[in-house]
């Protein structure tokens, strides 16, 4: 199991031990990790792509707030654990395509070349070494998964299909935009 998902399944079972009711949400990546390429992207112009041919299907915030507020509004929740993610697919590159067209320019993308700079993906400013690790270890992970994987629970649970990657660009595309010269 890889250091980020064994981390966060030793916390399920405290929780779980602890004999607290609790429903476990387990997202994939979210929508809103995409903020993580406004540094290179305001300083060199571009976004840098970790994961290369690797597909994900990144799940909008919003969704996981509904879906948790069903999990603790209704009966039937507790002791489950459902697995969010997105509807749609994607490689880096393709999510930034949808970006682009969201904020009306080209944005480049270039390859991470090292682990090292895989990582400053996600943490510009570094990390501490084990997520550092647990962080090259997973995008390793993902790079190596060109099919991508999905869920249909947001659907199941809310009767409606998940939020599309292209709304939630339109819905921040004022976040990506160069800051006008005064």
């Amino acid at each position: 199991m890889p250091a980020m998902a064994r981390w966060h399944h030793e916390r399920e079972r405290i929780v779980g031990a602890s004999g607290i009711p609790a429903t476990f949400l387990r997202p994939g990546g979210f929508m809103t990790n995409a903020l993580d390429w406004l540094p290179t992207l305001r300083e060199a112009g571009h976004v840098l792509d970790p994961t290369g041919p690797g597909r994900h299907a990144p799940i909008d915030p919003a969704d996981i707030a509904e879906v948790a507020a069903l999990a603790l509004t209704e009966d039937g929740h507790q002791g489950k654990g459902y697995a969010l993610t997105g509807d749609e697919t994607f490689t880096v590159a393709e999510q930034v395509r949808i970006l682009s067209a969201a904020v009306g320019r080209d944005i480049e993308v270039r390859e991470a070349l090292t682990p090292d700079e895989a990582v400053r993906f996600r943490f510009p400013a570094g990390a501490p070494k084990a997520l550092a690790d647990a962080i090259a270890e997973g995008l390793a992970l993902m790079r190596a998964d060109t099919i991508g994987f999905r869920t249909d629970t947001v659907e199941r649970l809310l009767g409606r299909r998940p939020r599309t990657f292209a709304e939630w660009c339109a819905r921040n595309a004022k976040t990506f935009r160069r800051p006008r010269a005064a």
